[in-house]
Protein backbone atom coordinates (compact mmCIF):
# COMPACT_ATOMS: atom_id res chain seq x y z
CA UNK A 1 0.00 0.00 0.00
CA UNK A 2 1.22 3.54 -0.96
CA UNK A 3 -0.17 6.21 0.96
CA UNK A 4 1.00 10.30 0.56
CA UNK A 5 1.38 12.25 3.37
CA UNK A 6 1.05 15.88 3.35
CA UNK A 7 2.30 18.70 5.64
CA UNK A 8 0.91 22.40 5.03
CA UNK A 9 1.88 25.51 6.65
CA UNK A 10 -0.81 25.55 9.52
CA UNK A 11 -0.34 24.71 13.12
CA UNK A 12 -0.01 21.74 14.21
CA UNK A 13 2.69 20.10 12.46
CA UNK A 14 3.14 17.44 15.43
CA UNK A 15 -0.23 15.53 13.60
CA UNK A 16 1.42 14.79 10.60
CA UNK A 17 5.02 14.32 12.19
CA UNK A 18 3.01 11.22 14.43
CA UNK A 19 1.56 9.69 11.14
CA UNK A 20 4.86 9.44 9.65
CA UNK A 21 6.24 8.03 12.94
CA UNK A 22 3.61 5.77 13.16
CA UNK A 23 3.30 4.81 9.33
CA UNK A 24 7.57 4.15 9.39
CA UNK A 25 7.09 1.12 11.42
CA UNK A 26 4.96 0.05 8.72
CA UNK A 27 4.67 -1.69 5.89
CA UNK A 28 3.11 1.01 4.07
CA UNK A 29 4.74 3.04 1.80
CA UNK A 30 5.05 6.69 2.22
CA UNK A 31 5.25 9.80 0.52
CA UNK A 32 5.76 13.06 2.14
CA UNK A 33 4.98 16.87 0.98
CA UNK A 34 5.93 19.66 3.13
CA UNK A 35 5.67 22.78 2.30
CA UNK A 36 7.72 25.52 2.85
CA UNK A 37 5.83 26.97 5.45
CA UNK A 38 5.44 23.46 7.02
CA UNK A 39 9.51 23.42 7.59
CA UNK A 40 9.15 26.96 8.88
CA UNK A 41 6.33 25.67 11.52
CA UNK A 42 7.91 22.43 12.76
CA UNK A 43 10.93 24.59 13.48
CA UNK A 44 9.06 27.10 15.97
CA UNK A 45 6.30 24.38 17.39
CA UNK A 46 8.45 21.26 17.57
CA UNK A 47 12.27 20.23 18.63
CA UNK A 48 12.59 18.57 15.66
CA UNK A 49 14.54 19.54 12.32
CA UNK A 50 12.61 19.16 8.89
CA UNK A 51 15.09 16.96 7.63
CA UNK A 52 14.99 14.24 9.88
CA UNK A 53 10.97 14.32 9.99
CA UNK A 54 11.61 13.59 5.92
CA UNK A 55 13.78 10.71 7.37
CA UNK A 56 10.65 9.06 8.22
CA UNK A 57 8.96 8.72 4.74
CA UNK A 58 10.39 6.59 1.87
CA UNK A 59 10.00 9.44 -0.63
CA UNK A 60 10.07 13.09 0.07
CA UNK A 61 8.74 15.48 -2.53
CA UNK A 62 9.58 19.27 -3.06
CA UNK A 63 6.60 21.38 -3.38
CA UNK A 64 7.63 22.29 -7.32
CA UNK A 65 7.93 18.86 -8.23
CA UNK A 66 4.94 18.53 -10.61
CA UNK A 67 7.26 15.61 -12.48
CA UNK A 68 6.67 13.28 -9.22
CA UNK A 69 4.61 10.23 -10.31
CA UNK A 70 1.83 11.29 -7.46
CA UNK A 71 1.10 14.20 -9.73
CA UNK A 72 -0.63 12.00 -11.81
CA UNK A 73 -4.01 9.94 -11.86
CA UNK A 74 -1.47 7.31 -13.33
CA UNK A 75 0.67 6.33 -10.38
CA UNK A 76 -1.77 4.57 -8.03
CA UNK A 77 -2.21 5.15 -4.11
CA UNK A 78 -4.34 4.26 -1.52
CA UNK A 79 -5.39 8.19 -0.73
CA UNK A 80 -3.81 11.12 1.26
CA UNK A 81 -3.91 12.53 4.44
CA UNK A 82 -3.00 16.25 5.05
CA UNK A 83 -2.23 16.91 8.71
CA UNK A 84 -2.24 19.74 9.50
CA UNK A 85 -4.07 21.05 6.29
CA UNK A 86 -4.13 24.95 6.50
CA UNK A 87 -6.62 27.28 5.32
CA UNK A 88 -5.19 28.10 2.47
CA UNK A 89 -4.39 24.93 0.83
CA UNK A 90 -8.14 23.71 1.86
CA UNK A 91 -9.46 27.11 -0.45
CA UNK A 92 -7.14 25.65 -3.22
CA UNK A 93 -8.37 21.98 -3.17
CA UNK A 94 -12.16 23.42 -2.78
CA UNK A 95 -11.50 25.83 -5.86
CA UNK A 96 -9.19 23.24 -8.04
CA UNK A 97 -5.97 25.70 -7.90
CA UNK A 98 -3.29 22.73 -7.93
CA UNK A 99 -0.27 25.42 -8.00
CA UNK A 100 1.65 22.82 -5.94
CA UNK A 101 2.48 19.45 -5.66
CA UNK A 102 0.40 19.30 -2.62
CA UNK A 103 -2.74 20.66 -3.97
CA UNK A 104 -2.24 19.04 -6.94
CA UNK A 105 -1.72 14.89 -5.31
CA UNK A 106 -5.16 16.15 -3.54
CA UNK A 107 -6.43 17.10 -6.52
CA UNK A 108 -5.47 13.29 -8.37
CA UNK A 109 -7.25 11.93 -5.20
CA UNK A 110 -10.54 13.75 -5.59
CA UNK A 111 -10.20 12.97 -9.74
CA UNK A 112 -9.59 9.28 -9.15
CA UNK A 113 -12.21 9.06 -6.50
CA UNK A 114 -9.51 8.12 -3.68
CA UNK A 115 -9.38 8.76 0.10
CA UNK A 116 -8.50 12.50 0.37
CA UNK A 117 -8.29 13.10 4.29
CA UNK A 118 -8.06 16.56 5.05
CA UNK A 119 -6.83 17.04 8.84
CA UNK A 120 -8.02 21.27 8.96
CA UNK A 121 -6.56 23.22 11.70
CA UNK A 122 -7.95 26.69 12.17
CA UNK A 123 -10.13 28.37 14.95
CA UNK A 124 -12.56 30.56 14.55
CA UNK A 125 -13.97 29.40 11.43
CA UNK A 126 -15.13 31.98 8.98
CA UNK A 127 -17.87 31.52 6.26
CA UNK A 128 -15.75 31.24 3.84
CA UNK A 129 -13.54 28.39 5.47
CA UNK A 130 -16.78 26.46 6.54
CA UNK A 131 -17.94 26.63 2.57
CA UNK A 132 -14.68 25.43 1.42
CA UNK A 133 -15.25 22.80 3.67
CA UNK A 134 -18.08 22.05 2.13
CA UNK A 135 -17.09 22.31 -1.48
CA UNK A 136 -14.18 19.67 -0.63
CA UNK A 137 -16.36 17.68 0.82
CA UNK A 138 -19.36 17.22 -1.73
CA UNK A 139 -16.04 16.91 -4.21
CA UNK A 140 -15.76 13.70 -2.15
CA UNK A 141 -13.02 14.69 0.46
CA UNK A 142 -13.20 13.60 4.20
CA UNK A 143 -12.76 16.63 6.68
CA UNK A 144 -11.66 15.76 10.10
CA UNK A 145 -11.17 18.81 12.44
CA UNK A 146 -8.07 18.67 14.54
CA UNK A 147 -10.24 18.29 17.01
CA UNK A 148 -9.20 14.98 19.56
CA UNK A 149 -12.08 14.30 21.93
CA UNK A 150 -11.29 13.70 25.58
CA UNK A 151 -13.12 10.60 26.60
CA UNK A 152 -9.97 8.25 26.56
CA UNK A 153 -7.98 11.27 29.59
CA UNK A 154 -4.93 12.24 27.09
CA UNK A 155 -2.43 12.84 30.07
CA UNK A 156 0.22 14.76 27.23
CA UNK A 157 0.55 16.20 24.13
CA UNK A 158 0.91 13.49 22.47
CA UNK A 159 -1.96 11.59 23.58
CA UNK A 160 -3.45 13.88 21.47
CA UNK A 161 -1.69 13.77 18.30
CA UNK A 162 -2.10 9.63 18.63
CA UNK A 163 -5.84 10.10 18.63
CA UNK A 164 -6.19 12.43 15.77
CA UNK A 165 -3.32 9.84 14.33
CA UNK A 166 -5.52 7.33 14.65
CA UNK A 167 -8.57 8.99 13.41
CA UNK A 168 -6.84 9.26 10.20
CA UNK A 169 -5.62 5.98 9.73
CA UNK A 170 -9.20 4.75 10.24
CA UNK A 171 -10.77 6.97 7.84
CA UNK A 172 -7.82 5.80 5.42
CA UNK A 173 -8.54 2.02 6.04
CA UNK A 174 -5.40 1.60 7.74
CA UNK A 175 -5.34 -0.66 11.06
CA UNK A 176 -4.29 0.79 14.55
CA UNK A 177 -3.88 0.89 18.02
CA UNK A 178 -2.48 3.94 18.26
CA UNK A 179 -5.23 5.62 20.58
CA UNK A 180 -7.80 4.35 23.25
CA UNK A 181 -11.25 3.81 21.57
CA UNK A 182 -14.63 5.11 22.89
CA UNK A 183 -15.49 2.17 25.54
CA UNK A 184 -12.27 0.54 25.24
CA UNK A 185 -11.27 -1.02 28.10
CA UNK A 186 -7.53 -0.55 29.17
Amino acid sequence: MELIIGISGASGVGYGIRLLEILSKTAIHTHLIMTKAAQEIILTETDNDPDAIKKLANVVYDETDFFAPIASGSYKTAGMIIAPCSMKTLGQIASGIGDNLLVRAADVCLKEERKLILMVRETPLSLIHLENMVTAKRAGAVILPAAPGFYNRPETIDDLFNTMAGRALDLAGIENNVYKRWRESD
